[in-house]
């Protein structure tokens, strides 16, 4: 019997002693992208709680035995699940995903880590909300440096450190837009209520983007959904008093736990003539239409998605641009007021736009544990335009004079590695890209038929060589290459091409002549960078770009009247790659003034040689009907360099002020004269109230002042008058002294009335100021559009 016991004891004994057997389990945990150790990650196993030293490292020392769920969590970071089985000492590796940092297609949004040296300004989703009656050109000048090419109020193209047109890429969601971009009145086709946030990189620094940006990149993000069963959609309707219309907007999202998604976006805008101060602005109504559509299936280790966006806009030219003589032209030209006006209609009449724009996009990425992330996308764009005129016969005004069609195909291969203490990030790219000009217009095609090749490849290194220090290095090579068919006059071509391109002639039909030039060009850009960060309170960026870009289409071989701009251009074949140097420095400083004072500077030099300038040479009466300037391409040697100042002033937790400042100094150096078209000194102004107990009350009242430009070139034109004996003379015209210096104040307020619904209102030019943009293409024939009031409900769940 007392073996028995002794034996049952010991039994007791091993089970109870098995039971309380406690291990060690400890780890790291580290960011899956660079393998970096991440500090402050909470780790849990059942009920027992650690977390990370500054090594990433975590430490439990006695677990009991037996089976755990194992949850680790950071703050910028997807959370980890995993069961575990405690029987011995553990150690463990367990990797996160920076979901807050990544960057899941082609967006640099300012709070991202690999900004590096780039420029980058962000208008987030607040501003977009509060002004979403705008087009994307009006938006972007809420960013210090950046302003507006515009051809009356309706069209307006970015323009950043004085630079547009072809050196400002655009990308809707990842897609680089091909839509005609070269003319100065083709403005961005795109619906910024499809996206979330816009981020504008100032410079020549963005490698990935194409060497042609040599202004800079516009990044149009649309919102990242979550990842969660739910549905969500957004509703606002505005009125707009100047125009008497109103504009709407539909968003709708349907999202799963797994990662998949349906989303799809809808608007409409729809405004009559616009008024002036004092005057109506006959034919300047405007009709927008755009839609979305998306479905996607995202996880951290891969994802596809496909969207599709389609954009269709008829947009009236003010009829005072369009005159019929050479009298007409100087009345028009030295009046105070159009000289075309009509009671207010909702009508688009000749002069008008007609663009339609399609996307088609597929895209999808594959991670690799050591191997790095790859994306590949390719997209479909499909842009056709149409431009009508005041032609001869009511017949011929019923056709375009300009009918363009421009398909696109690309296709992008990234690659990124990421690592602790650097990072690697390699692309290629090419396309195919073919242009038809319709002959049916019965007037002279201002760019010809055309296949364009192109393709680039380009890598860009980014090095930590001390933990306030970083480096970088990039470098890019791009081939392009068209094959036109055009048709010269044989007096031209004979004049200017035939005896360097006899090869390209085809053959001769009486005065004309069809060629088939082929043109290559071959462009090597480089980048440099520093990003020093002293302290939490100081960050200084350097950059360096070596630029190179390849001369667009029109300026090559347009020859003839550009009708919605209300110009005659013509280009030359023998222009070159433009190619350049430009430095940028930022300095980002944080002072302790009242709540906190942000200081941003960043001034820049641009240096080119081969500039392509487009500057007006002359008047000419046309065929098509009518008397118009003459502005031609040429090639000089450039300098620009300006400063941009951003400050933002935290008084107290309800008021803060911001300011901004912008200069930029361009001169022609191979003519000694300045450079045209560049922006003003400009100042802006803006202090907010807001209140987040008064259900998101907010209240702002903003200014912003544009000083007369004192450097412009001088290139008036003369044209030919009859007195009232018939007899003809000269008559100079003044088409380049810049309007006058001009302030404009603004108020806007909204607030929530409920937990899904609210209202703003906002008032431009509160006091209804007369005044001309030099940055206009129409100032010569009117004043800029008055007041306007605009009411928006939003509804949003």
């Amino acid at each position: 019997m007392k073996l028995i016991y002794s034996l049952l004891l010991i039994f007791c004994g091993l089970v109870l002693t098995n039971a309380q057997k406690t291990y060690t389990v400890e780890g790291t945990v580290q960011d899956f992208h660079d393998k970096s150790m991440l500090e402050n990650a909470v780790v849990k196993i059942g009920n027992f709680t650690a977390k990370t030293d500054a090594k990433g490292k975590f430490l439990f020392n006695k677990i009991p035995a037996g089976s755990y769920n194992l949850i680790a969590k950071h703050p910028d970071c997807n959370d980890y699940t995993e069961n575990i089985g405690v029987n011995q000492d553990l150690h463990l590796t367990i990797i996160l995903e920076h979901h807050i940092q990544d960057i899941e297609t082609v967006t640099i949004h300012g709070s991202h880590k690999n900004n590096g040296s780039m420029v980058v300004k962000t208008l987030d989703k607040v501003v977009l909300a509060r002004n979403a009656t705008e087009n994307l050109g009006n938006l972007l000048t809420n960013i210090s440096g950046v302003n507006v090419l515009k051809t009356g109020n309706n069209i307006a193209k970015p323009v950043i450190h004085g630079l547009y047109g072809s050196r400002v890429a655009i990308l809707n969601d990842g897609v680089k837009l091909a839509e005609q971009e070269w003319g100065v009145e083709h403005a961005p086709n795109v619906d910024v209520n499809n996206f979330e946030h816009i981020d504008v990189i100032k410079g020549a620094s963005a490698l990935k983007y194409g060497s042609g940006a040599i202004g800079g990149v516009v990044v149009l993000q649309p919102q990242i959904l979550p990842k969660k069963d739910t549905l969500m959609g957004a509703v606002s309707l505005s009125g707009i008093s100047n125009g008497r219309g109103a504009n709407l907007n539909v968003k709708l999202a349907k999202t799963w736990e797994n990662g998949w998604a349906v989303k799809t976006n809808g608007s409409f805008k729809k405004l009559g003539d616009l008024d002036a101060p004092g005057y109506g602005l006959m034919n300047t109504g405007v009709q927008n239409s755009g839609f979305n559509f998306g479905v996607q299936k995202l996880t951290f280790n891969r994802g596809i998605s496909f969207d599709y966006y389609l954009t269709n806009s008829s947009i009236g030219i003010l009829r005072s641009s369009h005159v019929g003589s050479a009298e007409d032209l100087y009345e028009a030209l030295s009046s105070q007021e159009p000289i075309y006006k009509r009671a207010f209609s909702y009508d688009i009449d000749n002069p008008r736009q007609d663009i339609e724009h399609h996307i088609a996009k597929i895209s999808a990425y594959q991670r690799f544990k050591d191997f790095g992330k790859i994306t590949a996308t390719y997209s479909f764009q499909y842009n056709h335009r149409k431009e009508y005129d005041i032609r001869r016969t009511e017949e011929l005004s019923k056709k375009p004079g300009l009918d363009l069609e421009l398909i696109t195909n690309d296709l992008n291969i990234n690659h990124l590695i990421e690592r602790s203490k650097w990072n690697l990030e390699t692309g290629i790219n090419g396309g195919y890209q073919n242009n038809y000009s319709n002959p049916d217009t019965e007037a002279r095609r201002l760019v010809p038929n055309y296949d364009r090749f192109y393709a680039g490849i380009y890598s860009v290194f980014k090095y930590k060589v001390l933990p306030k220090l970083d480096l970088e290095a990039g470098a890019r090579y791009d081939f392009d290459r068209y094959e036109v068919t055009k048709w010269y006059d044989l007096s031209d071509w004979n004049k200017l091409y035939a005896a360097d391109y006899s090869s390209f002639v085809v053959r001769i039909n009486q005065n004309r002549i069809l060629t088939k030039p082929e043109l290559n060009y071959n462009n090597v850009s480089a980048n440099v960078g520093v990003t020093f960060h002293p302290s939490d309170n100081f960050n200084l960026r350097f950059n360096y770009a070596r630029v190179a870009r390849s001369p667009n289409v029109a300026e090559l071989f347009s020859d003839g009247l550009h009708h919605s701009a209300a110009i005659i251009e013509e280009g030359d074949m023998r222009i070159k790659s433009e190619t350049g140097n430009q430095f940028n420095l930022i300095a980002d400083a944080k002072l302790n003034v009242l709540g906190g004072l942000n200081l941003s500077v960043n001034p820049y030099f641009f240096y080119t040689k081969n500039f392509i300038n487009e500057v007006p040479t002359g008047y000419r009466n046309t065929q098509w009907g009518g008397d118009f300037v003459v502005y031609g391409y040429q090639q000089i040697d450039a300098r620009m360099y300006g400063v941009d100042v951003d400050v933002a002033l935290k008084i107290n937790n309800n008021l803060g002020y911001k300011g901004s400042a912008s200069y930029v100094y361009g001169q022609d150096l191979t003519h000694d004269v300045p450079l045209i078209m560049m922006m003003p000194p400009n100042f802006n102004n803006s202090l907010e109230f807001n209140k987040k107990e008064w259900n998101n009350f907010y209240f702002n009242v903003s200014n912003n002042t544009v000083l007369k430009q004192t450097r412009f070139p001088i290139y008036n034109i003369l044209i030919t008058r009859y007195d009232t004996d018939g007899n003809a003379y000269k008559q100079e015209v003044d088409i380049s002294t810049p309007p006058k210096a001009y302030s404009l104040w603004n108020l806007q307020a909204g607030v929530n009335l409920s937990k899904n619904f609210g209202v703003d209102f906002s008032v431009r030019n509160v006091f209804d100021s007369a005044y001309r943009d030099y940055l206009n293409r129409l100032r010569y024939f009117s004043n800029e559009m008055g007041r306007n009031f605009i009411l928006t409900l939003r509804y949003q769940f």
